[in-house]
């Protein structure tokens, strides 16, 4: 699409940067992912731009709607300089590699896997990365992955990194508690399994409460049920535009949890809130951020370009200083959300012994085991 069509250019009009132009453009065929109609077409328009300028030749057909497409992207830049497209498409071409790069040096290091099981744990260049790791389940919380993420972030608060990155693996950021769960209770046990399950989901999100660093959730897919009611705790929360942020716990004959019932209604105002939490409104990724969950949206074609170069700025600020300054922000309210979170457990226990929860939680796992 893109590279049939560059044209020859001459090195005397490139001026400074014919180097490093020549050099993006040998490595934009280096690429091994491809980065989607949306990037490959604002290529191919700075190119133009960079070599030819502005764009000056006749509108194609309506019919001929690749040719348009390209036409649209080039007439868009306007009256960019061929200086200032040249150093766009520089950068853009620098972006695209270093994501590459990036993604292929991430939490992948052989100690994530001697220590966890579910999760993958990374630390490179200050960041400290956090990997939801059961994509063949979308990510779907068990009891042990529970305590597996409460180490990661103990180990996470005691290195050296600056950062901390919570993400998934595969297309779903995580799908929420494994309905595995609820379902595997011997007959009698179901008052102690609750307060069990209680007491480790109080200290899972107390785990997060108690944070020292700045927490920042890379959204990659959709999220459900805890995933999305523990965003409140994050200090950023970037999700791609294709992410949905779905809490279904009157569904399941449940309560809110991870300190939502505070969280939400303050970012949100009561009455969005409920819309969530009681109603079981699914929020897409604009809706999100619209009220207050999501701190930004990007576009999925170029998601991990964009939220990494933002992270890898983030990493180079002191880290006393931002640790500092997130406990300052979080000691005023520490004491509530302790609170909150001790009566939402409370709550959940009552509702997990309930035969109303029961009943729907049966029902939903034979409905997603037909659907299989």
């Amino acid at each position: 699409l893109l590279i049939s069509d560059y044209l020859y250019f001459s090195p005397k009009t490139m001026g400074a940067t014919v180097e490093d132009f020549n050099r993006a453009k040998d490595q934009l065929g280096t690429l091994k992912k491809d980065p989607g109609n949306e990037v490959k077409l604002k290529i191919y328009a700075l190119f133009k731009q960079a070599t030819q300028g502005p764009c000056n030749t006749p509108k194609p057909s309506m019919l001929d709607f690749v040719n348009k497409a390209k036409w649209d992207a080039w007439k868009s830049l306007g009256s960019v300089s061929q200086e200032e497209a040249r150093q766009k498409y520089v950068e853009l071409i620098r972006l695209l590699i270093g994501d590459e790069e990036s993604i292929q040096a991430a939490p992948t290091s052989a100690g994530s896997s001697a220590i966890f099981k579910t999760l993958l744990f990374n630390t490179e260049d200050n960041i400290t990365t956090i990997c939801l790791n059961r994509p063949e389940k979308k990510n779907a919380i068990t009891v042990p992955m529970y305590s597996e993420i409460v180490k990661a972030l103990e180990m996470a608060s005691k290195d050296d990194s600056v950062i901390t990155v919570i993400t998934g693996s595969g297309e779903y950021y995580s799908s929420g508690n494994d309905l595995n769960n609820f379902t595997s209770v011997p007959e009698g046990d179901i008052e102690k399994k609750a307060k069990d399950a209680a007491e480790l989901l109080k200290g899972f999100v107390k785990a997060f409460i108690d944070f020292p660093k700045p927490l920042i959730a890379v959204v990659n897919g959709p999220a459900i049920g805890i995933s999305v009611t523990l965003l409140g705790l994050f200090d950023v929360v970037y999700a791609t535009e294709r992410a949905t942020f779905h809490t279904p716990f009157s569904q399941l004959g449940q309560s809110p949890e991870g300190c939502s019932s505070y969280t939400f209604p303050k970012m949100m105002g009561a009455a969005k809130a409920s819309e969530v939490l009681l109603f079981n409104k699914k929020l897409t990724a604009t809706e999100a951020c619209e009220r207050g969950l999501v701190t930004e949206v990007f576009p999925d074609a170029t998601f991990q370009i964009e939220v990494w170069k933002w992270l890898k700025a983030y990493s180079k600020l002191p880290r006393n200083s931002l640790a500092l300054s997130k406990q300052l922000m979080r000691a005023v309210e520490k004491e509530h959300l302790y609170a909150v979170n001790a009566q939402e457990v409370q709550r959940l226990a009552e509702c997990w012994q309930s035969d109303e929860c029961l009943n729907a939680i049966v029902n939903s796992f034979f409905q997603a085991k037909a659907k299989l």
